[in-house]
């Protein structure tokens, strides 16, 4: 999985006025859990652009000021609801040998023969949870459409890997083909056609 780099400064002071000060100047107060015991730190707001504002997944190297760096991924975010400035950002620390829990986006690959007699694909989830070590957590989980004939569904045990474990029941549709209007009405009047011919004979 890629990584993204986040440059900050450890903080010395987590009160309301300390955190408001970090705020005024352009920084998001953060936490990075998982750890012996919370580092509280800061960053410039505009660092985590690629990270938050993108459907991608990624980890992040939390480098800091003093020299400490880190491995995490993004755990938590809170946003100002009316400005969607952030406000707080919470991070969980990566070990080689334990596993995570992580949000994974979901990419449609192939053809599906439905979709090209007039059905329409439609995306059940976008993300899907999955628990793995930091090494085997997918850039994209791929979901293989190509035999998805009209009014098709595609389940989350097609998609299973070795590599991680999804955190979703078995019967989790990811993705279906539905019957669309045009194609349910050319298939009514087919039928109508057929009936019709057959009391002509």
């Amino acid at each position: 999985m890629k990584s993204i780099t986040i440059k900050g400064s450890e903080r010395e002071s987590v009160g309301k006025v300390a955190t408001k000060a970090l705020r005024n100047a352009g920084a998001v107060p953060c936490v990075l859990y998982g750890g012996d015991q919370p580092v509280h730190f800061s960053a410039e707001e505009k660092a985590f652009k690629n990270l938050v504002y993108t459907p991608n997944a990624h980890t992040v190297v939390i480098e800091l000021a003093n020299g400490k760096s880190f491995n995490a991924v993004l755990q938590d975010i809170q946003v100002h609801p009316v400005t969607d400035k952030i406000l707080h950002i919470d991070f969980y620390q990566l070990f080689d040998n334990k596993e995570v829990t992580m949000e994974i986006p979901v990419r449609v690959v192939g053809t599906s023969p439905g979709v090209l007699l007039g059905g329409v694909l439609r995306l059940n989830q976008r993300k899907l949870k999955v628990k793995a070590l930091p090494a085997n957590l997918p850039d994209y989980i791929d979901a293989d459409i190509s035999a998805l004939e009209m009014g098709n569904k595609l389940y989350i045990t097609k998609l299973a890997s070795d590599k991680y474990k999804f955190l979703h029941p078995d019967n989790t549709v990811v993705c279906q083909v539905r019957i669309s209007r045009a194609a349910m009405k050319a298939a009514q009047e087919a039928a109508k056609a057929e009936k019709g011919a057959k009391k002509k004979k």
